[in-house]
């Protein structure tokens, strides 16, 4: 906030010198401190700063303030503006009311000094003697320093304890929506910083859980009927409750703070806040999303059912679909190395007929298709590499289990405590709290190991079931299902020069189908006899006919 200053009455005499104050607060809660504008701190420096002004004989010609910024960054918007003023008009001053209002790291601090230097203006403290003798200039290095250590072992302290509350359970930012931050007391009367469930708007999140997790809302569509149903954010001292907006809403569907977790840098913590979504619910959820987002990618026209699949074998960049007309209006199907045509590789290799390409993925399915029989040796041995892979986690399990059975029998014990008057209600709920975090830690570790087992066992079975005569069946699908068919088993198809087709296996099909996860096809003598154009696919030209 900057202020410039009415110049003095013509009729008193102004004082020879000027001079420009600045004061900063680090935070928003300080700058609104008490209910006012300004909070508390900042009219007191104004004030010290004028008072110093007065002192000097200094007539304040404007002031500059910066609420809620951190002086760990010189990118400040007043302060700006300050370095601004003073290189245009003539100052005598810059008062601040310490040194650190200005700067708390030395490089910041050299880099401003010298502008007001520049600038002919001195450096001013109101509570501090600094001045350009050498004694001054010694102090005010010496302060600088003070105010950058202090910053960075605040910085230190304030990361040190919150990592201490997430290993503990709490939660060390802002609860999302559906939760409130809130003020307790102990047992014997110490005031603590906690989490309780919003009564008002947890019954939203839960609903719109419950929703998302059946598969047939949109997410926009969901966000419309939560918000009809009275779903808002919660009010702040700036800004009073609204809707929930859309970026918001797909966190809140992405948090594992509902689940009884704590995201905090860059992983999940067990919390002992109150889980408002169970394990299963959320992971549907997930589902369902990563899905929707695969969805979307894929969104976009497709000429041919191989684009996008198809690369060079002689340079790794993605074979493009040509479509070029003749003079008579004939149109032609190529692919061609898009590495040679931007000039982006050296690559040499000749366009391939759509034909060609086409017969050439076809031929490799048959070096991965299986029959029945094979089917049931496959899924045989997968089924047994599972159970073995089980049995070596039972004794890691059984433990679990084990600690389950003495943290409920803690419970049960605790709880009898309490009806015999041995322990108040706050010491049972402070232990309940902890027993039940650990529970849910054991519970999402025994379900994860479940998951683990019996997830890709399923996988790797359907996808033994796809490899069942897949040759027959991708070339009796059509052109859809024949593009679905390369996207769910490649990740990609190689075209070598020698017009040979190596089929790169996507997961789980690697995995079953081992060393032989590149699969190659038969060579274009095989195919098709070489001419000098190719005309359109059948897939193309109903592709054509409906465009």
């Amino acid at each position: 906030m900057t202020l410039l200053l009415p110049a003095a009455p013509e009729v008193e005499e102004a004082p020879a010198f000027t001079a420009v104050t600045y004061q900063r607060v680090s935070t928003k809660e300080q700058a609104a401190k008490g209910g006012r504008d300004e909070g508390f701190s900042i009219p007191a420096q104004r004030e010290a700063n004028g008072r110093k002004a007065e002192a000097l004989g200094a007539r304040i010609v404007a002031e500059f303030v910066d609420a809620g910024e951190s002086a760990r960054s010189a990118d400040r918007p007043d302060l700006k503006r300050m370095l601004d003023y003073i290189a245009s008009h003539q100052v005598t001053y810059c008062i601040v009311h310490k040194v650190d209002r200005l700067a708390r790291n030395r490089l910041d601090d050299v880099e401003i000094h010298r502008a007001l230097l520049d600038a002919g203006v001195k450096l001013v403290s109101a509570t501090e003697n600094i001045d350009e003798t050498p004694s001054g200039m010694l102090l005010h290095g010496i302060m600088s320093s003070i105010a950058e250590f202090y910053s960075k072992n605040l910085a230190t302290e304030v990361t040190k304890g919150l990592t201490q509350k997430v290993a503990t359970g709490g939660t060390p930012m802002r609860a999302p929506l559906g939760y409130l931050n809130v003020r307790a007391k102990d047992e014997q009367g110490r005031e603590y910083r906690t989490v309780e469930v919003d009564e008002e708007r947890a019954p939203f999140i839960r609903w719109a859980f419950d929703q998302y997790a059946t598969g047939e809302h949109s997410v926009v569509d969901l966000l419309a009927d939560a918000t009809a149903r009275g779903l808002t954010t919660i009010p702040t001292p700036q800004r009073p409750s609204g809707p929930v907006g859309r970026s918001t809403f797909f966190k809140i569907l992405r948090n594992p703070y509902y689940i009884g977790l704590v995201p905090y840098k860059g992983a999940n913590h067990p919390g002992s806040h109150e889980p408002l979504i169970d394990l299963t619910t959320w992971q549907r959820v997930q589902s369902i999303l990563d899905t929707a987002k695969q969805a979307r990618a894929r969104k976009r026209i497709h000429d041919h059912y191989l684009k996008g699949s198809l690369f060079c074998g002689a340079c790794g960049s993605r074979l493009q679909l040509d479509l070029p007309t003749n003079k008579q209006g004939i149109q032609y199907a190529y692919y061609s190395c898009s590495g040679r045509r931007t000039r982006k590789t050296r690559c040499t290799r000749r366009a391939i007929p759509v034909a060609v390409a086409e017969q050439l993925v076809a031929d490799c399915c048959a070096r991965i298709s299986i029959n029945e029989a094979q089917y049931v040796g496959l899924a045989k041995k997968v089924e047994q590499a599972f159970d073995e892979r089980f049995a070596a986690r039972s004794d890691e399990l059984a433990e679990l289990a084990a600690n389950r059975r003495r943290l409920e029998d803690e419970s049960d014990k605790l709880l009898a405590a309490h009806f015999a008057d041995a322990i108040d209600l706050p010491t049972l709920k402070r232990h309940q709290d902890r027993i039940r975090a650990g529970l849910a830690d054991i519970d999402r570790r025994i379900t994860d190991e479940h998951d683990q087992d019996q997830g890709p066992r399923r996988q790797i079975n359907k996808a033994l079931r796809l490899l069942i005569d897949c040759q027959r069946l991708y070339k009796s699908t059509d052109a859809h299902g024949k593009r679905l068919a390369n996207q769910t088993f490649t990740t990609g198809i190689d075209i070598d020069e020698d017009e040979e087709a190596s089929l790169r296996l996507a997961e789980p099909f690697a995995v079953t189908a081992g060393e032989h996860s590149h699969v190659r096809g038969s060579t274009t003598s095989e195919i098709v006899e070489p001419r000098r154009f190719e005309l359109l696919t059948s897939c193309l030209q109903s592709r054509r006919s409906t465009n």
